[in-house]
């Protein structure tokens, strides 16, 4: 097998310290990807049982202060509050990827970031397509342009595919990128009647926590209590409260200094990253994605335009603008492709980031809010695409397992037992050295074995 590409080339090796970032957490994001796909079955399964009333009567459950403006629904606790969880976590994500990570560099960031944008642009393009053609509503133009990091790993654990790093660091910095411009959609385009009072407060609630950050105050009593303050009031601002939370997680320092294992951000990224994906993720599938399916339902999501946008956007927008904004850029910027992968492999991932199940399902309520029916339709399209999304990929990647199998192994060998993997090694004199030495101490047992055997049959022994 061909050693890895240098870094210069495109889904080349990673650097051991993003390797193993990567790794770690790609580990939590997949275990929350399975806990997200169960819950969104127990919600399908709930709202589709003789149960479903009981659904609907818990999902529409008032609870919270009236007086703060805060008397939610269950439903809308687990979007607006829980999913703030889930921003901050992307928050430090981007902030890190900007400083230290694959966005860091503007050359290595020109091809994920285009990627990203054209898997978002042609997804709403098609959306858009069909229902001016069609005679739907293009309200729900931004409803296909997300891509579910860990329902897309959900999928890749289920059907056993162990993707090499690097491929699983581009659908990572894809997803990063992703959440970026999906939350400069919805604090663009789905925030009304701003109630500046409350926007100030916000405003002023995050200078207050930039301030505590930057004078080094330690303490989850002082920020956890502040945030929740800072997230009530961009909720009666107008603003969608999750913005609260992209905001505060882009404020951590993500950069280390001199001695430090782990910057600020990636230990508190590190501690909530778990809550996000375990937690707050998976409830709110369950209380977002519990739709009435019936045959009429399913009809409806292929004829109707506003749900076959939906659809066609996930599935086919997803592949055609991450697959061809990446060739293109490549081509433009005669980026080399690793030699160990080929652009069938990208096509798959592209394929797989059509799993647009989370962020989708929230813009989805945000576009269609008026039409309860509408939007019940809409989450029936998002987990319709998501499912066939997530077929196709299945199929693509495993037309490759083998390779995928070989490369991860590759990456994974450590003979000498030092704790990093021989491929990063190769370099390093001192690892041929020890390799030398394991060797050696394996021909020596051999021949002490050949010897012993030898020995027994001059014997007249049986070497039984």
């Amino acid at each position: 097998m061909a050693s890895p590409s240098p870094n210069h080339k495109f889904l080349g090796r990673l650097p051991l310290p993003e390797r193993n970032y990567v790794a770690d957490a790609l580990r939590t994001e997949t275990l929350g990807g399975v806990l997200l796909l169960l819950a969104a079955v127990a919600a399908l399964i709930w709202a589709n049982t003789p149960l479903g009333d009981s659904y609907a009567s818990v999902r529409d459950f008032h609870i919270g202060p009236a007086s703060l403006g805060l008397d939610l629904s269950i439903q809308h606790w687990a979007a607006d509050g829980l999913l703030a969880v889930f921003f901050f976590v992307a928050g430090i994500e981007l902030k890190r990827e900007l400083v230290a990570g694959e966005l860091s560099d503007s050359k290595a960031a020109a091809l994920p970031v285009i990627a990203a944008l054209c898997g978002m642009v042609m997804p709403a393009l098609v959306y858009l397509v069909v229902n001016t053609a069609g005679g739907g509503s293009t309200a729900g133009w931004a409803v296909p342009t997300a891509t579910d990091i860990a329902f897309a790993l959900a999928v890749l654990a289920v059907i056993g595919t162990s993707l090499p790093s690097a491929l699983r660091a581009f659908l990572l910095t894809l997803a990063v990128v992703d959440d970026l411009f999906a939350i400069l959609i919805i604090a663009i385009f789905f925030t009304n009647d701003l109630n500046f009072a409350a926007l100030g407060g916000a405003l002023g609630g995050l200078a207050a926590f930039w301030l505590l950050l930057h004078k080094g105050v330690r303490g989850w009593y002082v920020y956890v209590p502040l945030g929740l303050v800072i997230w009530g009031l961009m909720y009666n601002s107008g603003v969608h409260a999750t913005i609260a939370g992209v905001a505060m997680g882009l404020m951590l320092r993500c950069s280390r200094r001199e001695g430090e294992e782990q910057s600020p951000g990636e230990h508190i990224e590190h501690l909530v990253r778990p809550l996000s994906a375990g937690f707050a993720v998976p409830l709110f599938a369950l209380f977002s994605a519990g739709v009435a399916i019936t045959g009429d339902s399913l009809t409806d999501v292929f004829t109707r335009p506003e749900t076959l946008g939906v659809v066609l956007g996930l599935v086919v927008g997803k592949a055609l603008g991450i697959f061809g904004g990446t060739w293109l850029a490549a081509r433009f910027t005669k980026a080399e492709l690793n030699d160990d992968l080929a652009w069938p492999d990208v096509l798959a991932l592209a394929t797989l980031a059509g799993i647009g199940f989370t962020v989708s399902l929230l813009i989805g309520e945000l576009a269609f809010t008026g039409d309860p029916t509408l939007t019940d339709e809409v989450k029936a399209a998002v987990l319709m695409g998501s499912l066939i999304a997530a077929v196709l990929a299945a199929i693509l990647l495993k037309l490759r397992v083998r390779t995928y199998q070989a490369l991860s192994a590759e990456e994974e060998r450590d003979e000498d037992m030092s704790g990093i993997p021989d491929i990063y090694e190769q370099d390093d004199p001192a690892y041929h050295l020890r390799m030398a030495a394991i060797y050696e101490e394996k021909a020596a047992e051999h021949r002490r074995r050949a010897e012993a055997a030898g020995a027994v049959r001059n014997s007249g022994d049986s070497p039984a």
